[in-house]
């Protein structure tokens, strides 16, 4: 089954990504004082929760409250900002120094690390690029552990019941309530597999989350105006 099905289109937002660019560079031109990095939020969760409309509505709430452009960063995006040359190179340009602390993440993974999925090692660079810039909400793909280093990152996790991660992917993908059922165990083991494999960690450990939310209980609204008050107080 397709990931993309679950994921929105791509091309949407590959606008805002380049305004978010454009942005950066702006900013980075113009002389200030030495000031504390823009946050970075990152969003884990079970398969089968519902983390898109939590992170859309994020960011609306982050760009009211901040006065600045967010970017919405998830597993479809990363890979076309990985396959689209151009703006690979605009993603990972500030990159240089910060090499020290992309080596010390990866040291930290597993020794098959370095002889396997190279493309997953270009997409943990990019996480740790735009990680360091801020102003971007990172859905999935390893993020609060890539960037467990750096300070100005928050992370959070959804985790739901059984019934409403199925039912949900039912929903969603149109299958049966058994097969989705049956789904939603295979791509768990499957992620929680490849975490602990490559990235040498168990995503489901609550002490890389600043916050816990059961998916089952709490809209979507609710989530992100707690995540937003909780990292605008900082």
């Amino acid at each position: 089954m397709p990931d993309n099905l679950l994921i929105p289109s791509v091309d949407l937002r590959i606008g805002s990504l380049e305004e978010y660019n454009r942005r950066k560079k702006l900013k980075a031109g113009q002389p200030r004082q030495k000031e504390k990095k823009p946050p970075c939020i990152t969003i884990s969760r079970e398969f089968g929760c519902e983390a898109y409309p939590v992170a859309e509505h994020l960011r609306e709430l982050m760009i009211r409250k901040t006065g600045e452009e967010w970017l919405l960063m998830d597993k479809a995006l990363l890979e076309e900002v990985a396959r689209r040359h151009n703006i690979s190179e605009e993603v990972l340009r500030e990159l240089g120094e910060k090499n020290r602390i992309l080596n010390e993440v990866f040291a930290t993974f597993s020794a098959r690390w370095k002889s396997e999925r190279d493309h997953f090692r270009l997409l943990c660079s990019h996480i740790l690029s735009l990680g360091e810039q801020g102003n971007v909400i990172i859905v999935g793909r390893g993020s609060a552990i890539v960037t467990r280093h750096l300070e100005n990152c928050f992370h959070f996790r959804l985790f739901a019941s059984q019934a409403f991660k199925a039912a949900s992917i039912s929903r969603r993908l149109n299958m049966s309530p058994e097969d989705a059922e049956t789904f939603v165990e295979k791509r768990q083991k499957h992620r929680d597999h490849f975490t602990s494999d490559f990235l040498g960690y168990d995503a489901k450990d609550v002490n890389l989350y600043h916050m816990l939310f059961n998916n089952d209980k709490i809209v979507p609204e609710k989530i992100a105006m707690t995540i937003a008050d909780y990292v605008t107080s900082e």
